[in-house]
């Protein structure tokens, strides 16, 4: 087990969360995957005591991370009771609500009932009586956005979550609730997107750069593609591969020749930049300043450190930039 440090701060960066006074990590640990049923317990334990040691202060889940949906948050409260709940004060935890969660009409989506009511069950979980961040993680087509802005500002006045962010909005869904939460003076801070050097939605639709012009921070996941942008799939699938393994999220047919040839090139120039594809790849998100915190994932504790050796080299030239957009536009 691993013991916090007096000097863990010194190597990691932190940014400012949108207009806010909240300082994030750029790097962010993401439960989503490894912390459920089926993990090794002594292993989250090691990961999430790296994470902290090398100050990695954010560590975002959510209702439903596992398997089983729930096990990502109960193993995180045993951890916290291990003795990272002894530095409570110094970390960020946030979770999340959207995805079906539970059977009936009011485990899913974005209504106040089913907000509220699971971050109680969140919160039980985890041994704790507030999260730093509380996100509603996808849109809700059919109930009113008033409805799930209310219920947010709400849970931010009953103390149960400092600040509040969403996930999965696109510029204009950002727009609309973030002038309803102007409206409740509501502490919307950040939203959580998919983006990388293969998903770049976000520009593309115009939310990186009204995020950055309006005081919204935003955290990225699936930085790294779920493995492309790493070494992994270079020479083809490995049998021990998720896609082998799992295959829910990263399919077969998304490692295509086109695709494997961009992250072959990408890795050679990584390679001039003295840093691993993954590496290059997490500083990349990173390099306008406009990005608050990456968010990954971790099977092991030396992936982690793999990762934070990115904030080493954070700056890309004009002429890699150029390189970089050849490759992948």
């Amino acid at each position: 087990m691993y013991l916090a440090k007096e000097t863990r701060y010194d190597s990691m960066q932190y940014h400012r969360c949108g207009n806010s006074g909240l300082l994030l990590p750029a790097v962010s640990l993401g439960l989503w995957h490894n912390f459920g049923s089926d993990g090794n317990f002594e292993n989250m334990k090691d990961m999430c005591f790296t994470a902290f040691d090398n100050g990695i202060t954010h560590f975002d889940l959510a209702n439903n991370y596992g398997p089983e949906p729930g096990a990502a948050e109960i193993n995180f409260g045993k951890i916290l009771k291990e003795g990272l709940g002894a530095y409570r004060d110094e970390l960020i935890i946030s979770t999340k609500a959207g995805y079906e969660m539970w059977p009936g009409p009011y485990g899913n989506w974005g209504s106040r009932k089913y907000l509220v009511a699971s971050l109680d069950q969140s919160l039980k979980r985890m041994g704790l009586d507030y999260v730093d961040i509380y996100y509603h993680h996808r849109p809700d087509p059919d109930t009113p956005l008033e409805e799930t802005a209310e219920a947010l500002d709400h849970i931010v006045k009953s103390g149960k979550a400092l600040y509040v962010g969403i996930s999965n909005y696109d510029r204009e869904q950002t727009i609309a609730i973030a002038e309803l939460f102007a409206q409740k003076k509501t502490p919307f801070v950040i939203n959580q997107r998919k983006y990388s050097m293969l998903e770049r939605a976000i520009e593309k639709d115009g939310l990186k750069d009204y995020a950055a012009a309006h005081g919204i921070g935003i955290i990225t996941f699936c930085p790294l593609a779920q493995g492309l942008l790493t070494d992994r799939y270079l020479n083809g699938i490995p049998q021990d591969s998720r896609i082998r393994t799992d295959g829910r999220f990263l399919k077969e047919s998304a490692v295509s020749e086109e695709i494997l040839g961009k992250v072959r090139q990408l890795s050679g120039l990584a390679a001039e930049r003295g840093q691993s594809l993954a590496q290059m790849a997490l500083a990349w998100i990173l390099r306008d300043k406009d990005i608050t915190s990456v968010l990954i994932g971790a099977s092991r504790p030396g992936q982690i450190l793999d990762n934070i050796g990115m904030l080493k080299n954070l700056n890309f030239s004009q002429e890699e930039r150029r390189r970089i957009d050849e490759i992948l536009l």
